[in-house]
């Protein structure tokens, strides 16, 4: 699968500006089974889920996405596992030539903004309303094109 990803996304024009990440939540149970379910035991573990402020039991969906749309990488891991952490791999397995990547709140952190910029990628990330220059640095046309991945993921 891996290698059949590579070739499409070689054949594919990704003449866009930038690539988008995110992560969504695949729940497998009720909140309230969280902690008597058997299924997926060993791969599943309990995630949260800050918009909807729960607790859920199941795995985390982790995608790259193009400025229009196309689905370039993803991988699928716990619950638990924090988006930043899967950022890096996700970028080694794409080789995008944009050097851009938007992502939201769960992408702050000046270690990975470090990480990605050694590698020559510049990751930017709208501030939480409570961070020092929300007003200068956010800007609604990035925000707006941040969007893209929300209706690849309701799709």
């Amino acid at each position: 699968i891996y290698q059949i990803r590579q070739k499409m996304n070689q054949k594919v024009d990704l003449s866009g500006q930038f690539l988008i990440i995110d992560s969504f939540p695949v729940p497998v149970c009720q909140p309230v089974r969280n902690y008597r379910v058997r299924i997926f035991r060993g791969s599943a573990n309990i995630g949260y889920k800050a918009t909807k402020k729960i607790y859920y039991y199941g795995f985390k969906v982790h995608a790259i996405v193009s400025d229009d749309g196309y689905v370039l990488d993803y991988a699928v891991t716990r619950a638990s596992v924090h988006d930043a952490k899967e950022t890096v791999e996700l970028m080694k397995n794409t080789h995008p030539a944009n050097r851009y990547l938007l992502g939201n709140e769960g992408y702050l952190g000046k270690r990975l903004h470090d990480r990605l910029k050694q590698t020559g990628y510049e990751l930017w990330t709208p501030y939480r309303k409570n961070m020092a220059g929300t007003k200068k640095h956010d800007d609604r046309q990035l925000m707006a094109i941040r969007r893209t991945i929300e209706s690849d993921f309701s799709l």
